[in-house]
């Protein structure tokens, strides 16, 4: 019951690692792909046929699409229109939506029939391969984080600057940012719900045998930092209004900075492997260091208003640790392109693009100011606390959808009793 198996990688392996992922605003973990799984064989004495060929071909238009389209949705700066206008991505997350509500009558009311079918995976961020097992809620594990991985794809998109009017200035529109904060928190929503609600259901066997890319810390990192990103879209927009004041500023610049420090907490001392894994922590390691940079930046402006000499010198403590992290997160963003698979950052803007240039020239000049009025001994050597702020950013409320309908003919059909009961 629930056994699992892992494969080792070899040359031969089916992952579609792409060596290049061309530009990156948000971290995309590496495309979990789903294999070919014969329903028939597992189920066909405990379903009926048609219940067993709507199972199959839900799982198989997601293989399809999954499978063909890999290369395309990792290689983010390509987008592929289908032949019905829309999007590949959409595609894929539209059938995935059809598919978890038919998939969770597998596991209904706690149903044998979860533990009957054998789902395999191949793993990007793991060292095996792939990883299979006979339990359904791995699959619904698996097409949670598949969800999650395409909507910070998305998000990823509306965030690559498009070259202006003017063809001088690479821009992303006020309405793409918005959208990508909505777009954030759903990806948080399947993330949160993964593991609240499905990695519980996974015995303590199985959870332990999981490939790290469904490990709940690379889960909840992922969220944390689909949050964190969607702070750092809000920091840029409050910077853009004239009506946000400094005390806004840096009240996100720190919640911004939670985010992300819990977020590498998380992922800290799990087994990454080099390649997509080692790429992730590092990452999440820049935005770390990006993030102490705004809000030390806006902690000194804020500390600098005061009429003190001990604000003055805290004020310009603040700005120096500000400059310093800015300078250690251009070195922290060459390394996280530098990994396999390389990477390269769009054209500066947002947030970032302020502060690359509001930072050196406001510390120098606050530096300058203050050491005229006090001597160097009274500058303060270490950088004064941030301010904790709770966290106001959260993820959407995503529920597991209700068994679809067809379960219940299928139970008369079988002559089973399933209970149409909602899922608590």
């Amino acid at each position: 019951m629930g056994c699992f198996v892992s494969t080792q990688k070899d040359t031969g392996g089916n992952r579609r690692r792409p060596s290049n992922i061309g530009e990156v605003s948000v971290f995309v973990p590496g495309l979990r792909i789903p294999k070919p799984v014969d329903f028939s064989q597992s189920l066909s004495d405990s379903l009926n046929k048609s219940s067993v060929e709507g199972l199959s071909a839900l799982r198989s238009r997601i293989v399809v699409v999954a499978g063909q389209e890999a290369p395309t949705i990792t290689r983010t700066r390509r987008r592929t229109a289908t032949q019905h206008g829309g999007s590949t991505l959409g595609d894929l997350l539209q059938a995935l939506e059809d598919y978890l509500p038919v998939l969770l009558g597998l596991v209904k009311d706690g149903s044998p029939l979860q533990h009957k079918v054998q789902f395999v995976w191949v793993n990007q961020e793991d060292e095996a391969e792939e990883t299979a097992m006979y339990s359904a809620w791995y699959e619904v594990l698996s097409i949670l984080h598949l969800m999650a991985t395409l909507s910070l794809s998305q998000a990823n998109l509306l965030l690559l600057p498009r070259t202006s009017l003017d063809g001088y200035h690479a821009k992303v529109s006020e309405e793409s940012r918005r959208s990508s904060i909505d777009v954030f928190l759903k990806a948080a929503g399947y993330l949160d719900c993964a593991v609240r609600h499905v990695l519980p259901q996974l015995p303590i066997e199985l959870r332990r045998n999981l490939p790290v890319d469904l490990a709940e810390g690379v889960l909840r990192a992922l969220c944390l930092q689909a949050l964190g990103q969607g702070v750092d879209i809000q920091l840029g927009l409050a910077i853009d209004s004239t009506k946000a004041t400094l005390a806004v500023k840096r009240r996100l610049a720190c919640e911004m900075v939670k985010y992300w420090q819990q977020a590498q907490d998380n992922i800290m001392n799990l087994p990454l492997a080099n390649g997509w894994g080692e790429k992730h922590r590092l990452f999440v390691k820049w935005k770390y260091i990006e993030a102490k940079a705004a809000a030390y930046y806006y902690h000194g402006l804020i500390l600098d208003e005061g009429n003190t000499e001990k604000s003055h010198g805290m004020a310009v403590a603040a700005l120096q640790a500000a400059d310093e992290y800015l300078k250690e997160s251009k070195k922290a963003c060459e390394a996280f392109n530098a990994s396999v698979p390389v990477s390269r950052n769009p054209p500066l803007w947002g947030t970032m693009k302020y502060l690359s240039e509001k930072i050196p020239k406001d510390t120098s000049s606050k530096v300058r100011i203050n050491k005229d009025l006090y001597t160097s001994e009274k500058i303060m050597e270490t950088a004064p606390t941030l301010p904790d702020f709770a966290l106001a950013l959260k993820p959407d409320e995503y529920q597991l959808p209700l068994v679809d309908a067809s379960w219940n003919e299928a139970a008369k059909n079988n002559g089973q009793l399933i209970s149409n009961k909602p899922k608590g």
